[in-house]
């Protein structure tokens, strides 16, 4: 049996109330079930029941459990590979419909926080800062896509600008997107189950499903009961294990690991980010930083491939806090966790659908705050018989890993190592 209460970081500890969601116990039949309350999940399940469908979601541990309630909290735009990369493998019709979407996730998060009352810290403002005259020129080219997309957000920042939000020397310049912001990851998940909830919406938490019966009406099944729907939407990302197997097959978990630190205190927290916008760097492996509501600083970056648990996360992250930010050499970091997501050998997110009935989108690629928002549109679109902007993801190439589940985990260790000494080098 897994450990299905949360693991402990920052998130889980200020956490918002939030009810026993029992767990199945018979058997049910509904429209929709949804595997998986996370945000996939939870953006799929509001979507539907505004539209009348009847939805039920069955999570193995508890709402947010996974990656939705441990990531850095950054809404960022686009997705893990950029507009540019989809523009060069795809027809010209799908990128279009690809660089139109790229920017809708952040604009339904804050249509939720604001339709549902959701108390999530929100914050605007978000900084992608540049270490090299290389990775400025990057940022550079990636205003001009975006704004071809009509997104217009956007400031380019020089040296001086930069040091006018963010105290740290590092930084060459960067770029400032005023729809990006940050929030507290796990009391957007709770609130949109609450939401879910407000619309008669089910969750049934420690309610694992172990097998799935395909066929004309299909069954998904529990430990304990099963639910009968006519339609089944898969959004268990890293945390789905062999349920189904044409999935994990072209799919990695990898671990990202996150610490925060005591409280600042107001005048030092404002010091290092007098704007409050959140941060990340133009790093292949980088490292993505903003100020929690009660002034700490919560700092992230790492990759672990294959997903292990690395035995001193603090270790591993806060030597790269101090490189940023020296004048915390004497802070205490009183939370340290790590949580998985899911990596696709193409960087980009694995949208489709198995016989008539059964949809699942998965593999954000740690890209996934904005892009699972995005992603339970899309998919309640496609079950409205909407399919236009469903085909326009499922059309994009899904890989399998070389090597198989055997070779995946050192390949793409091997390829991270060889991109962080391009970043360490500056080529």
């Amino acid at each position: 049996m897994t450990n299905t209460a949360y693991p402990q970081s920052y998130y889980a500890a200020s956490a918002n109330p939030a009810p026993l969601r029992p767990a199945l116990q018979d058997d049910v039949e509904t429209d929709v079930c949804i595997i998986g309350a996370g945000y996939t999940g939870l953006s799929s399940a509001l979507f539907l029941l505004e539209h009348g469908f009847r939805v039920t979601v069955l999570e193995a541990a508890k709402v947010g459990f996974g990656a939705s309630g441990r990531n850095g909290g950054q809404i960022v735009n686009s997705y893990s590979r950029d507009i540019d990369v989809i523009e060069r493998s795809v027809d010209p019709k799908q990128a279009q419909l690809m660089g139109q979407m790229a920017f809708e996730g952040a604009r339904i998060i804050r249509d939720r926080v604001a339709r549902y009352q959701i108390q999530c810290d929100l914050k605007d403002g978000g900084v992608f800062a540049a270490l090299t005259p290389k990775q400025m020129g990057h940022l550079e080219s990636q205003q001009k896509l975006w704004e071809r997309y009509g997104h217009t957000q956007l400031e380019l920042m020089d040296r001086r600008r930069i040091r006018e939000v963010v105290a740290c020397d590092q930084y060459i310049g960067g770029m400032l997107d005023m729809s990006g912001g940050h929030i507290h990851p796990l009391n957007l998940a709770l609130g949109e189950a609450a939401a879910v909830e407000s619309l008669g919406g089910v969750i049934h938490e420690q309610s694992a499903a172990i097998k799935i019966e395909r066929g004309a009406s299909p069954v998904v099944h529990t430990a304990q009961g099963k639910v009968r729907a006519k339609f089944v939407i898969v959004a268990g990302n890293a945390y789905l294990g062999n349920l189904v197997p044409e999935l994990a097959a072209k799919s990695m978990p990898c671990g990202t690991q996150v610490i925060t630190t005591e409280p600042l205190g107001e005048a030092l927290a404002s010091s290092l980010l007098p704007q409050d916008y959140c941060v990340e760097d133009c790093n292949y492996l980088l490292d993505y930083y903003r100020l929690s509501a009660d002034k700490r600083l919560i700092f992230g970056g790492g990759v672990v491939y294959g997903a292990r648990d690395p035995a001193n996360i603090e270790a591993i992250i806060r030597p790269n806090m101090l490189k940023a930010f020296p004048q915390l050499k004497d802070v205490k970091i009183d939370y340290a966790w790590t949580g998985n997501f899911l990596l696709t050998l193409s960087r980009l997110p694995q949208v489709g659908r198995l016989g008539d009935n059964i949809y699942y989108s998965q593999g954000c690629s740690g890209h996934g705050v904005t892009y699972t928002h995005l992603a339970g549109k899309v998919l309640a679109e496609a079950l409205r018989g909407q399919a236009e902007r469903f085909d326009a993801f499922a059309g994009l190439p899904h890989y399998p890993f070389p090597g198989g589940q055997l070779l995946r985990t050192p390949l793409t260790a091997m390829g991270a190592w060889y991109y962080s000494l391009r970043d360490k080098l500056g080529v």
